[in-house]
């Protein structure tokens, strides 16, 4: 399968949903009821306490197939059927619902407190849509799916995602044997029209067509080969104007007839001067190998940006090697290799003078398949930016997971106060909603710690959710959490990969400001 593919289906396969516990909390400003709650602020008018809004969450649908072209089934490029699952946890709340993009099919209804449902298999995605009661609503979700064979073969799962105007996806290429497909939804009722930029290695890519109209209620696939090919690295940048829209991009690539790898790359962080990427977990490589990863940066602005790139490890701080100043030209994308350093889990720490964004692919070697028995598998995990404190990430069904925190310092000396400790609850979630383990526990400031699921877990338990409540909620005391989950199944020809993070959480107003308009009189 080349990047020039040029039509694709859908498929999918066994898609569950299981009620679980609360997560990523979304809010909104809505229509004040008469009984709300008011007091007056400085400069006049009246903050106005909001009752909590739905909170609605766009996940990924199954993967994008290319299209049957009645060939030689001996070359099918997908000989299996992909199996996807979405796991939706929801509480504080009045309930669930969930249904495809246009919220004309449900699919199932979640209860308060811990009903579980089954979705039968769908051929759409799924939008979440949280009902509150009194409290904000609590709502997360994750969508994945797995290809054992086949040039899709891959474990390719990420958070479902709160729609927005303006989103970067760092991740994936266009190159020859590469496949990138940017995939838009609107769950909305109003159309969106969505503005692209390309961003390859030698800078920001001239677009034949920059524009898309995404229907509401609907989902539109962009071919980024067609539109920007033969770029070995790429990052997206998305904006929409009338609507908001879900984004992200499949990558997948091929050596020759072997698979290696496909994977999800979603939203991270806005452009900012600091990124941090959770759960970058690496195997011991050599120093000029390839079979590592790669962490890839961008400064989209009208200037170079200089950053430094410094790793929280299971032994503190340190440079990335060749990292420690290095220059980025302004538009261009730049991929760091990471062969050559101890195998452990680590956050990856990017400080630059000017906004950049960020993002890090992890490739795992599998075996050689019968298709191929001189060139072995291999699979690649794509890792977003993260911004928050905490969180909660769900297990792909079927899939083991490992649990990954830094601490990272607000300051620029990131091992400052190397002694000091962040604290957090872990709540292990069961497929019933209800809660199977809760343990406590800290991590060095400067440093990452990872747990295995299945370890902090009584025996026979299945985890279906694990979410990460610091101690210090709201970070006051100047060091977060940033959290991720590698999430594993195991294969014959090798483990297929993924890495999760929390979704990103837009802000939240806790009232609106109501004044008189003097254009109106008194």
């Amino acid at each position: 399968m080349s990047a020039n593919v040029a039509r694709f289906t859908r498929a999918a396969s066994g898609v569950a949903v299981l009620a679980l516990a609360a997560a990523v909390v979304v809010g909104s400003t809505g229509t004040t009821p008469p009984d709300a709650a008011a007091s007056d602020v400085p400069g006049g008018g009246t903050l106005v306490q909001v009752p909590p809004s739905p909170t609605r969450l766009v996940c990924p649908g199954p993967l994008v197939l290319p299209e049957d072209d009645g060939g030689d089934d001996d070359f099918d490029p997908v000989p299996v059927d992909p199996v996807t699952s979405v796991v939706v946890a929801a509480t504080s709340s009045g309930g669930a619902e969930v249904t495809t993009l246009d919220g004309t099919d449900e699919q199932a209804t979640l209860g308060t407190g811990t009903d579980a449902a089954t979705v039968a298999p769908a051929d759409d995605p799924l939008v979440v849509l949280a009902r509150p009661t009194d409290e904000r609503a609590a709502v997360a979700a994750a969508g994945g799916s797995v290809v054992s064979r086949g040039d899709l073969r891959g474990l390719a799962a990420a958070s479902c995602q709160v729609a927005t105007t303006d989103a970067w996806l760092v991740g994936g290429s266009t190159e020859l044997g590469a496949t990138a497909l940017l995939v838009l939804q609107n769950p909305g009722t109003t159309p969106a029209v969505v503005h692209l930029d390309v961003f390859g290695p030698t800078g920001q890519v001239d677009l034949d067509t920059e524009q898309y109209l995404v229907a509401p209620g609907s989902e539109r696939v962009v071919v980024l080969g067609g539109l920007a090919p033969e770029q070995r690295r790429i990052a997206v940048h998305v904006t929409a104007t009338g609507g908001r829209v879900a984004a992200h991009v499949q990558d997948s690539t091929l050596e020759g007839f072997t698979p290696t790898g496909t994977e999800l790359v979603v939203p991270g962080a806005p452009a900012a001067r600091r990124q941090v990427l959770p759960a970058v977990s690496l195997p011991a490589t050599e120093v000029d190998g390839a079979d590592a990863g790669v962490l890839r940066l961008l400064a989209p602005g009208g200037g170079a940006a200089t950053a430094r790139v410094r790793l929280l490890g299971p032994d503190g701080v340190q440079d990335l090697p060749g990292a420690e100043a290095l220059e980025l030209p302004p538009g261009t994308v730049t991929d760091v290799p990471l062969g050559g350093l101890p195998a452990g889990a680590y956050t990856f720490v990017v400080d630059a003078d000017r906004p950049v964004v960020a993002g890090a692919m992890l490739l795992r070697e599998g075996d050689p398949t019968e298709q191929d028995p001189t060139v072995p598998t291999s699979e690649r995990g794509w890792i977003a930016s993260v911004a928050t404190s905490g969180g909660m990430v769900a297990v792909p069904d079927g899939a083991a997971g490992s649990l990954i925190l830094g601490a990272v310092a607000a300051q620029d000396d990131l091992a400052a106060d190397a002694e000091a400790r962040v604290g957090a609850t872990l709540r292990l979630v069961g497929t019933d909603g209800s809660t199977v383990a809760r343990t406590h526990v800290e991590v060095r400031t400067g440093r990452t710690d990872r747990w295995t699921v299945a370890d902090l877990a009584p025996a026979g338990a299945v985890v279906a959710g694990v979410q990460v409540v610091p101690d210090d909620a709201d970070g006051a005391g100047g060091t977060w959490l940033a959290t991720g989950l590698v999430a594993g199944v195991p294969q014959s020809d090798g483990t297929l990969l993924s890495v999760l993070v929390p979704a990103q959480q837009p802000d939240v107003a806790d009232g609106v400001v109501v004044r008189q308009d003097p254009r109106l009189g008194s």
